[in-house]
């Protein structure tokens, strides 16, 4: 037969409510005691029944979160974020990826996994402003993540796009850079982190006195390694004249990073360049890369603060709230002259 919460509180020597104590990581439980439930639950194999525990409280204790794309380093960081802190709140986190397809993200927010959980963390990228009356709808309690791509009245939480790639263009300023390549734009993308980011560098360099050269923006389709090498190596075809590059994400820099590389530029000597979102590869790269860390850990605290904020209905009569994250500015080997 299934184990169950009662086998695991026989076998411990302990209370009902103290293995259920311990499940929820609460404090103030002897180590000892916690050990010896620990013990009886790998013993049992014991798996909790959300489906009853739901019946009984109304609660399951689930969040979704839903991102785009689990192949980018920024949303696999973030998902980690998210699910550590989570488990300290006593909550379990179901992870779903929508690849930023519309019909995809649809699906996941009106399908039968929403009757499982609690609360919804969603980074939106396929949805548009015309399904903000199906998010209004939503009655679960949501957090957004990401650009604020729909005004749907919901809590929303994201990063200073613009002012990151303000300061990264103006950081290669500072250092005597004046032909900056723009990496990463979309065109298709419409007002999201491309266009953003975009903003950011046009800002820096009106505020330098530079003119805009249209050579020196080069459109990335899908920010990945890949694709941020293929972009530069069709840029550097052309034989446009540039000495610094600010990618508007860690993954294309990575890309456009080995493809300078093997054509002999040096960086940061001949081409200084600046990443975004400051994921945990770019401190080993050579050269280590500069990068915006855009404030993941701010955005995961805030968004699950609002987050149970509705699902224990303390914030129910709050109005939806817009968070924007601090950002920093981190300078390594890919910036600093020798």
């Amino acid at each position: 037969m299934t184990p169950t919460i009662h086998d695991v509180a026989r076998l411990a020597e302990v209370s009902i409510k103290t293995v259920s104590n311990v499940m929820n990581d609460y404090p103030h439980i002897r180590p000892a005691t916690r050990q010896r439930v620990l013990d009886a639950i790998a013993s049992l194999d014991y798996k909790p029944n959300l489906s009853a525990r739901g019946l009984r409280s109304g609660k399951t204790g689930l969040v979704s979160l839903i991102i785009p794309d689990l192949r980018n380093p920024y949303f696999a960081e973030l998902a980690d974020i998210v699910v550590r802190a989570a488990e300290a709140q006593g909550l379990s986190v179901m992870v779903a990826q929508s690849n930023g397809q519309r019909e995809r993200e649809l699906s996941l927010l009106v399908g039968p996994r929403m009757q499982m959980v609690d609360g919804v963390l969603f980074s939106a990228l396929g949805l548009s402003a015309e399904d903000n009356d199906l998010l209004a709808r939503i009655r679960t309690p949501m957090v957004l993540l990401g650009e604020r791509i729909l005004d749907g009245p919901k809590d929303h939480v994201t990063m200073r796009n613009v002012e990151g790639s303000e300061a990264a263009t103006a950081h290669l300023i500072g250092i005597g850079r004046r032909r900056i390549v723009a990496l990463g734009s979309d065109p298709a993308q419409g007002l999201g982190s491309a266009a953003l980011r975009l903003e950011g560098y046009r800002r820096a360099l009106r505020h330098a006195g530079i003119e805009e050269d249209p050579d020196l923006l080069v459109d990335v389709i899908g920010w990945y390694r890949r694709t941020g090498a293929d972009s530069m190596r069709a840029f550097l075809d052309r034989g446009v004249d540039f000495d610094g590059v600010v990618a508007f994400n860690d993954q294309i820099a990575l890309g456009a990073l080995r493809v300078m590389q093997e054509a002999g530029l040096h960086v940061p000597d001949d081409v200084a360049v600046i990443g975004f979102d400051d994921v945990d590869e770019v401190r080993y790269t050579l050269p280590s890369l500069s990068t915006i860390d855009p404030g993941r850990e701010e955005i995961v605290e805030v968004a699950l603060r609002y987050l149970t904020g509705r699902m224990d209905g303390s914030d129910a009569d709050v109005p939806p709230r817009d968070h924007l994250t601090s950002f920093r500015l981190i300078q390594r080997e890919s910036t600093t002259p020798a």
